[in-house]
């Protein structure tokens, strides 16, 4: 026994049973578990499209600084409607070929936000080209490098029309009466974080949160429109295209200081264009509906928000306009 390390072939052999019990614990017992997982009812399969995209986000290294992980704590409520389960990988997971297993997207670093949810929470195509651009553009204090060669300048004679125009105001180009145009690889990136979206489970089936020991009057509130944080919802859901300060971005979405429409007696077509989106083109980009997002509830506090802020002033919106309306554009 005391000789132990002068007998080579006793080390040899206790080093290889050694390492043999540990890859078996750590990476082949795991890796049985994980076949049996299987996709949640109702989960979509990506497309070719996406998974280009998964491969082009890989590539470029996103998951350095992103994470697509809920964890089952409260503060992480705010990236998705319930804390993540192994199924919601079940497609992202696949071997990308014989060779190669699909590298982990969960991430470890948040320098930016958890990209869980991010396709429910910025649905809109053009803004995820511009963030991949330049993020500046559209979030002022983002630390995000910008992605230059997923796009080309051309100039208006040789746009096509199956070229995707990115609508970036011209003093960011190298030639600004060029236009911005997005290359295969960036319209795949986008169709993966726009797949992006927890599959909805239910309330009865979805693992809760482990509630904060910090008490709800820590908390701030804003002020609040029907139990509602106008700010707060215009803030997650409206602001980055629109900006904190309603002043829109040149070229790209339209500013709501000032807007007739935000500022009409009647709230009739502001509801409409949250409820079914807005296509301006080219005068600026296509706006989602919201009508599969947000409540009349919330909705209401937005627009409300909107018709009462930067010097605009308008009558409130109601949950029972809003729902008058809902109803009107499902029965046109």
């Amino acid at each position: 026994m005391f000789d132990f390390h002068k007998n080579h072939k006793l080390l040899v052999i206790t080093s290889f049973l050694g390492f043999a019990i540990l890859s078996t614990v750590i990476a082949v017992f795991p890796a049985l578990q994980l076949q049996k997982v299987q996709p949640l009812p109702g989960m979509k399969e990506m497309s070719s499209e996406e998974l280009k995209g998964l491969q082009v986000y890989v590539s470029e290294n996103c998951m350095a600084c992103h994470t697509q992980q809920v964890r089952n704590i409260e503060m992480d409520h705010v990236w998705g409607q319930r804390p993540s389960l192994a199924s919601d990988y079940y497609y992202s997971k696949q071997r990308q070929d014989l060779w190669r297993q699909s590298p982990s997207l969960l991430g470890s670093e948040r320098t930016g936000p958890d990209l869980t949810e991010v396709g429910k929470r910025q649905p809109g195509k053009e803004w995820h080209l511009l963030h991949l651009f330049n993020p500046r553009i559209v979030v002022k204090e983002s630390v995000m490098p910008s992605y230059p060669w997923l796009f080309e300048e051309k100039s208006p004679a040789m746009v096509t029309q199956k070229d995707v125009i990115v609508p970036v105001p011209g003093e960011l180009l190298k030639k600004p009466d060029h236009k911005l145009v997005a290359k295969k690889e960036a319209l795949e990136l986008v169709a993966y974080l726009q797949s992006l979206v927890q599959t909805n489970l239910g309330e009865d089936l979805s693992p809760d949160f482990i509630p904060s020991t910090r008490r709800k009057s820590e908390y701030p509130i804003g002020n609040t429109n029907l139990g509602l944080d106008g700010l707060q919802l215009y803030t997650e859901t409206c602001s980055a295209c629109h900006q904190p300060n309603g002043e829109g971005i040149a070229g790209a979405f339209p500013p709501l200081v000032g807007s007739k429409i935000v500022n009409d007696p009647d709230p009739n077509i502001l509801v409409q264009i949250i409820l079914s989106g807005y296509d301006a083109r080219p005068e600026f980009g296509v706006m989602p509906g919201f009508a599969d997002l947000l409540t009349d509830e919330e909705i209401s506090a937005i627009a409300t928000h909107e018709r009462q802020s930067w010097g605009n002033q308008a009558p409130d919106v109601t949950p029972r306009q809003v729902a008058e309306i809902r109803k009107f554009i499902l029965n046109q």
